[in-house]
């Protein structure tokens, strides 16, 4: 286990924390934005207060690696690098999509135990930033840009049931019309739920070089394809 700073940019939401040995001990979030560039430098100050102030020794930054926020995106791996760099700690690169799928199941034991998870996060029009997983994370599929249409998922939900969410989901409500399809609202890319898949990271010696490593920010459509992705 060790000490990590996390840092999540990918959306509108600022947020970071601080855990030790998987144990959130500060989690702090700015949801008026865009303001990263405004707020998350003095939120990651606050943690390494309250780290210093404990005397503890931090191993290293979590940051969102993508997709999302171009802009986003930028600002947290940047300070994240600046973090590493500075304090000569490791760097752990969170994928956006599967940090979203982390409160589902956590906090959502009702969905049934055969279904598929697909985190959205919102692009433009009816465009969404999406992947599928099973319960225990694995990717079911590639991780794409999809326009949403009516049979975008529907040979996917012919099979089992699907649970969508992430602020792309909440567009595609009145879209996808299936009995299998589970629609879970207010469901957020927050540094807090980085825990799991960061301390997994650092267990498994999964970190990233600092000095190349940039995020996927999956910027390009392509028109027409949505029907055959899932």
């Amino acid at each position: 286990m060790a000490t990590i700073i996390h840092i999540e940019t990918s959306t509108d939401i600022c947020s970071v924390a601080l855990s030790q040995d998987g144990l959130c001990l500060f989690s702090k979030e700015d949801r008026e934005g865009p303001n990263h560039a405004r707020v998350l430098a003095p939120m990651v100050e606050e943690a390494l207060g309250l780290a210093d102030s404990r005397g503890l020794t931090l191993d290293a930054v979590a940051v969102s690696a993508g997709p999302g926020s171009y802009t986003g995106l930028r600002i947290g791996v940047s300070t994240a690098k600046g973090l590493c760099y500075g304090r000569n700690l490791r760097l752990v690169g969170v994928k956006t999509l599967e940090l979203l799928c982390v409160p589902v199941l956590l906090e959502h034991e009702e969905i049934p135990v055969d279904s598929l998870l697909c985190p959205m996060l919102d692009a433009r029009r009816m465009e969404v930033y999406t992947a599928l997983y099973d319960r225990s994370l694995h990717m079911v599929g590639e991780v794409a840009p999809l326009v949403v249409e009516e049979d975008s998922f529907r040979e996917t939900l012919e099979q089992r049931p699907v649970v969508f969410f992430g602020n792309g989901a909440a567009k595609c409500k009145n879209v996808i019309r299936h009995e299998k399809a589970i629609f879970i609202d207010h469901i957020e890319p927050l540094a807090r739920y980085m825990l799991p898949l960061a301390d997994k990271a650092m267990a498994q010696g999964d970190t990233e070089d600092v000095a190349y490593f940039e995020p996927f920010y999956l910027k390009a459509f392509i028109a027409g394809t949505s029907k055959k992705l899932f």
